[in-house]
């Protein structure tokens, strides 16, 4: 067998579904928190809008994180390696292009875990978003700027236990 990197030895004969909901994840190269600088963030954000709006998959959940993201998505028009693919190359374009840097902004590859049917989404997403409370960023989920789900549009909607404290 070719020497492959190990993401890409465990894709080998994968089948990525069309209409299957996948969470998926991806670091930058060397864990490097760029996207501590928000208005960095926000490119990364603009990605995932762009393959929304071209039909590439539906974003269910997401949340941009210093150092990697977290996607929920349903796959639609497109695989799971063209997605990725294209979002994080025009994710580092435009980084490298606002920050005048060069180079790769991404490891290598990205995880992705299929979910099944039965799996309760509004949960997942819920947890996805809630990566910043974890990681002890911020003290509530309304006082960080990059997430976003279906589920949960405003602080109004927030559940208890993401709701603003004040």
């Amino acid at each position: 067998m070719p020497d492959f990197p190990a993401s890409h030895r465990l894709r080998i004969g994968r089948y990525a579904e069309p209409n299957r909901i996948y969470l998926l994840t991806t670091n930058t190269l060397d864990r490097e928190p760029v996207f501590a600088d928000f208005a960095l963030g926000r490119l990364v954000v603009a990605q995932f809008r762009r393959a929304h709006d071209l039909g590439l998959a539906k974003s269910l959940a997401w949340v941009v994180m210093p150092d990697h993201f977290h996607w929920l998505v349903e796959l639609e028009n497109c695989s799971l390696s063209k997605l990725m693919r294209e979002t994080k190359s025009l994710s580092t374009r435009e980084v490298n292009r606002s920050t005048g840097r060069t180079g790769p902004l991404w490891q290598y590859g990205f995880h992705d875990r299929a979910l099944r049917r039965e799996e309760n989404l509004e949960k997942m997403a819920r947890y996805v978003v809630a990566n910043p409370l974890r990681a002890g960023l911020v003290d509530t989920i309304a006082d960080y700027p990059l997430w976003d789900t279906i589920w949960i549009r405003n602080e109004t909607e927030l559940p208890p236990s993401l709701a603003c404290q004040r």
